[in-house]
């Protein structure tokens, strides 16, 4: 069972993935919150593997919850509630630790696939939503330019990132490259240590940032 948390200020949200979560046999929700203050507040007692999280919430917002998270519960996974007018904010919640994204108006199938990968420390990037991240308005290169340059990802883990963001698994690249998944998993934490994250989505989002993927 994947101890599931819900986190977003509307109701009809809530109750909708509710709905769809208590069909499906291997999830059991914990608990829900109605902004990350309330998250913050609740998330010790509900001990929830995966959190999904909406970025837009009053009191406090879905980014600034996830930093906290990730800081003192680096063990849940986070997944992204968004709308298609988010997509700055996507990419910010993805950098600032989250492990994955789905729109809010993902089918179930998607919904329970994403939560599976998230609670597996994967992530399942989709075609449509990578094609949003690639799009986000990109910062001043000037900030970037000097960790590039200072350490700069190989040939081989960019294509290993770029493999990861069309949502392939590790045995997938491996297969595909002709490495050993261990070694797939090798150069996935290069490439977090060399941006200092902790997981593929966060990295897709920085590496689209940067310039590194291609649409």
């Amino acid at each position: 069972m994947i101890r599931v948390m819900i986190v977003d200020d509307h109701l009809i949200v809530r109750e909708g993935l509710r709905l769809i979560l208590e069909t499906a046999e291997m999830i059991e929700i914990v608990g829900e919150a109605v902004d990350g203050a309330d998250c913050l507040r609740l998330v010790s007692e509900m001990r929830p593997e995966v959190i999904l999280m909406d970025l837009q919430m009053p009191r406090m917002d879905g980014i600034t919850a996830i930093g906290h998270l990730r800081r003192d519960h680096p063990e849940i996974a986070i997944v992204i509630l968004t709308t298609y007018n988010e997509d700055d904010l996507m990419v910010s919640g993805l950098q600032a630790g989250a492990r994955g994204y789905l729109l809010k108006d993902s089918s179930r199938e998607n919904l329970l696939d994403a939560i599976q990968a998230a609670a597996k420390g994967e992530t399942l990037l989709k075609p449509e939503i990578l094609a949003r991240v690639l799009s986000a308005p990109r910062p001043d290169p000037k900030p970037v330019s000097a960790p590039l340059a200072e350490s700069p990802l190989t040939e081989r883990e960019l294509e290993v990132l770029g493999a990861a963001a069309r949502g392939e698994r590790s045995k997938e690249i491996a297969y595909r490259l002709g490495i050993t998944e261990r070694t797939v998993k090798a150069h996935l934490q290069s490439i977090y240590q060399k941006f200092g994250v902790d997981s593929r989505a966060a990295a897709v989002a920085i590496a689209a940032q940067k310039g590194l993927l291609e649409e």
